[in-house]
Parts: structure tokens; C-alpha cells; sequence
């Protein structure tokens, strides 16, 4: 089996998570600057075989896409584009920078290693991953 990536696409940064082979596991990969998100994720694919994207979905409360989706849209056509043999689906991400934040805390990191914003894109980019598996 092939590997599912996470996106969690940010403007500045975007956490990245992936499966075991077996899809059963989603572990924090790193966080790359957006600017070379498409350098990086051609390089990876070189090396591991990814059969899915899923790709963060920022939601307000009343379930309506939030500011940022102007952002990830474009993104996406690009994704699908660059990689059209790799289907993209989407997941809610309410809430998981806050779930991200709190795992940290639960994990006993101290606070300066709290404030890295990389490291929580990481770990949201993981909860999005966790989420869709548990959704699968």
C-alpha cells in the first residue's frame, strides 16, 4: 500500500503529516515553507509512494468556509495539476491548532517550545491525518 499525506496548508507555513505504508499510524513528517511546498512534495513522491492528499478545510462555526479557503483553493488546483494521479480530500480542521496547542501541553512541553507556530502546524497537520483515517 501507498502512504496518505496531510496538508495543513498555511499562507506563511504548511505542517505536513503521513501514514505508515499500512495507513493505519498518521505521524507528524515536518513543516515546510509554503513557498516551497510544491519542491518539497515532488522530491518526497521521488522517494515514497502516496496514493492520497487530504488537505485541511477551515470551517467557521456555522459551517461555512472560513477566510482562509481563498487561500487553499488555488492551492489545491495547483496540487491537482502538479500530481493529477493523486485524488485531494478534504477534512474539517476546526479546532485542531487548539488541539495541537493542547497536546503539546498534555506532552509536558515547555512553554518556549509551545510558542514553535511550526510545530503546531505539524501536529494539526497529524490530527487532520487522524481524523480522516478515523472518518475512512
Amino acid at each position: 500500500m501507498a502512504r496518505i499525506l496531510a496538508l495543513d496548508y498555511g499562507k506563511i507555513r504548511t505542517g505536513i503529516a503521513v501514514t505508515d505504508e499500512l495507513q493505519i499510524i498518521a505521524s507528524g513528517l515536518t513543516t515546510v515553507d509554503t513557498k516551497k511546498i510544491f519542491s518539497f512534495l515532488t522530491n518526497y513522491l521521488k522517494v515514497e509512494k502516496v496514493e492520497l492528499f487530504v488537505v485541511g478545510e477551515p470551517k467557521q462555526m456555522n459551517n461555512t468556509a472560513s477566510e482562509s479557503e481563498q487561500l487553499i483553493r488555488p492551492f489545491i488546483e495547483k496540487l491537482q495539476q502538479t500530481f493529477p494521479k493523486i485524488p485531494v480530500k478534504r477534512v474539517d480542521e476546526r479546532f485542531t491548532s487548539k488541539m495541537a496547542f493542547q497536546s503539546m501541553i498534555d506532552s509536558g512541553l515547555k512553554k518556549k517550545q509551545r510558542q514553535n507556530k511550526a510545530l503546531i502546524d505539524e501536529i494539526s497537520a497529524t490530527i487532520i491525518l487522524q481524523t480522516y483515517l478515523q472518518q475512512k
